[in-house]
């Protein structure tokens, strides 16, 4: 039977063209975020599988790829329950391992510690546009810094990034989870509910206010507590300031220094940006994963419907490592979903070296070869990119195609005019 030459579901091959776009966009988030000071570190793609279910990746942990024990440790026919066969899984974020990282390497790294990681995670989930089952993220993870300056570093190095590859008109939406708790503890909520609830909450953008209420009393719960508790938001819709709205809503059930510092987070971001993106206030932003303790956000990019991004506070990780809290905040670059917008855009590396193709004649050789290649050295060494080829029979469509690969210029070489 022929081997299949199609890859696994959910995986893709990437070609050249799109290659030279991700090693420039790797090459641009790399060097805006060594500006503002992370390091570059790396960390093994396959963690215990204890780390990865530990109850803080939300519905990502349906979606793990598993690996089974090898050798002796592996018998599957007396096991009875997946732990007996399993002890690894293919990480499905950078968060998890980053923590273990930190946990692991604490007593060698600065205070606060600024890290950045690019790297393939890989999850089990249905392809579609911009979503593979494996897929590059970018994040950069700041630990040890309690304050709100580890968000807005966070925010300005990612926005300051987007607008180095040519972003404009994005948003930054910010919220904190401690805020969406407060809000529906004073709707009348307890608190072990609020997880379900936020999930309906989180479908605001996609069923509106109508959808949310109808869903949050099909699921059960009574019509005063849903209708005080939806009062804030519609509220929100008149409020000239969101934040000072809630600040007085909540007054008593919410620490008023909360609100000053989202306050605070976005006034110094609108201060110090550099691109061209606007801070918004989102009190129905929620975010996926449970580790979040508070400040929360998210990219939207005008054109695409879903997330471009995203990040938040994670205070309480690092201590079901640890035995001790340490205050942590990160932020993720959609980094697919920018190459798929950058691709669809047409984007143009800029200021790439001249394409130059040689096309060398078959029958050139020895002393005449030689003198080619010293030829394609030297320009190499100007700065031109120089691709050196055997030139076709049907050189018209060969040159058709290095253009459509960026070549620019050809430099034919011909055994006869050689030999002079």
């Amino acid at each position: 039977m022929a081997l299949s030459k199609k890859p696994v579901t959910g995986m893709r091959d990437i070609l050249p063209e799109e290659m030279r776009i991700r090693d420039y966009v790797i090459s641009v988030i790399k060097d805006t975020y060594g500006r503002f000071g992370f390091a570059s570190i790396e960390a093994p793609c396959v963690e215990n599988i204890a780390n990865l279910t530990n109850k803080q990746g939300g519905d990502n942990e349906k979606l793990i790829f598993k690996i089974l024990k090898r050798g002796e440790k592996l018998n599957v026919a007396e096991a009875a329950t997946e732990e007996e066969v399993v002890d690894g899984g293919l990480r499905y974020d950078l968060t998890v391992p980053l923590v273990r990282y930190y946990s692991n390497n604490a007593a060698q790294l600065l205070t606060p510690f600024k890290a950045l990681q690019t790297g393939n995670v890989w999850r089990a989930e249905r392809p579609q546009r911009g979503r593979f089952r494996q897929f590059t993220q970018c994040d950069i993870d700041i630990f040890g810094e309690a304050s709100n300056l580890a968000e807005i570093e966070l925010i300005l190095a990612t926005t300051t990034t987007l607008g180095r590859l040519g972003f404009q008109g994005f948003e930054i939406r910010i919220n904190d989870r401690q805020l969406l708790k407060a809000m529906a503890v004073a709707g009348g909520f307890a608190e072990e509910v609020c997880d379900n609830v936020f999930i309906t909450l989180d479908k605001m953008d996609k069923i509106g206010m109508d959808g949310v209420e109808a869903e949050l009393l099909e699921n059960g719960y009574a019509k005063e507590t849903v209708d005080k508790y939806l009062e804030l938001y519609r509220g929100l819709e008149q409020a000239e300031n969101g934040i000072a709205f809630l600040a007085g809503k909540l007054e008593g059930v919410l620490d008023v220094s909360l609100m000053e510092g989202l306050q605070e987070i976005i006034d110094s971001v609108n201060a110090a940006k550099t691109a061209d993106f606007k801070m918004v206030f989102d009190p129905t932003l929620v975010r996926g994963m449970s580790y979040y303790t508070g400040t929360i956000f998210e990219i939207a990019i005008p054109g695409f419907g879903g997330s471009c991004g995203g990040g938040g506070r994670y205070d309480k990780m690092v201590g079901k490592f640890t035995g001790k809290d340490v205050p942590a905040c990160g932020f993720s670059i959609g980094f697919e979903r920018i190459i798929m917008l950058l691709m669809e855009s047409g984007f143009q590396i800029p200021d790439r070296p001249a394409r130059v193709a040689y096309l060398v004649e078959k029958g050139v050789e020895g002393q005449a070869l030689y003198d080619v290649m010293a030829r394609a050295q030297a320009a190499r060494e100007s700065g031109a990119q120089v691709l050196v080829v055997r030139m076709n029979k049907n050189k018209k469509f060969q040159k058709e195609q290095l253009e459509a690969q960026g070549y620019e210029e050809f430099v034919e070489f011909y055994k006869e005019a050689l030999k002079k």
